[in-house]
C-alpha cells in the first residue's frame, strides 16, 4: 500500500468522494452533513491524501489546519468494494505522523452519532480518540459526535 499527497484529478479519486458524499446525505439530514466536496478539500490548509494498491485507490484521508496547533481529520472513506484491508487505519496513523510533525497539539474530528457510524468511531477510538465537545464553527447537532487527540 502506497499512501501519498494528492492533487484530486483521478477520476477513481471523484468517483469515491462522490460515494462518500452520496452516503453522508443517505445517512444524515442535510443540515448535519459536514463532508467537503472535491473544491472545498482543494483549499489552502487542507492537505489531501490516497491510499493504492497498484493501481487500486484503497481510501483516502485529507488533514485541515485549524490553527497552529489544532488539526481537523476530514473526508475519511474507504471505497465499499475495499473495505476491511487496512488502508482506513494506515490513512489515519499517516494522518497523525504528519499532524505531530506539524508541531500541532490536538488533532479533531466530526463524525455521525447514527448507528452505521459506529465502525469509524471504534477507529478512531483504537488510536486514543476521545469524545469532546464541538469545536470550530460545528454548529450544536445531536447528529455530530465529536472526538479529539492530544498529540
Amino acid at each position: 500500500m502506497k499512501i501519498k499527497v494528492d492533487n484530486l484529478q483521478h477520476p477513481a479519486i471523484h468517483a469515491l468522494l462522490n460515494e462518500h458524499l452520496q452516503n453522508m446525505y443517505e445517512l444524515s439530514p442535510p443540515e448535519s452533513v459536514h463532508a467537503l466536496d472535491l473544491e472545498k478539500l482543494r483549499a489552502p490548509g487542507i492537505t489531501f491524501w490516497t491510499a493504492w494498491e497498484d493501481e487500486i485507490l484503497l481510501g483516502c484521508g485529507a488533514l485541515k489546519e485549524l490553527d497552529q496547533k489544532h488539526g481537523e481529520i476530514k473526508s475519511m472513506r474507504t471505497p465499499n468494494a475495499q473495505r476491511r484491508k487496512g488502508a482506513g487505519r494506515a490513512i489515519l496513523a499517516h494522518i497523525i505522523e504528519v499532524a505531530k510533525a506539524r508541531g500541532y497539539e490536538r488533532l479533531s474530528l466530526e463524525t455521525g452519532a447514527m448507528e452505521a457510524f459506529q465502525p469509524a468511531r471504534k477507529l478512531y477510538e483504537s488510536f486514543g480518540f476521545t469524545y469532546c465537545e464541538r469545536f470550530g464553527d460545528y454548529p450544536d447537532d445531536p447528529n455530530s459526535v465529536f472526538m479529539t487527540l492530544r498529540l
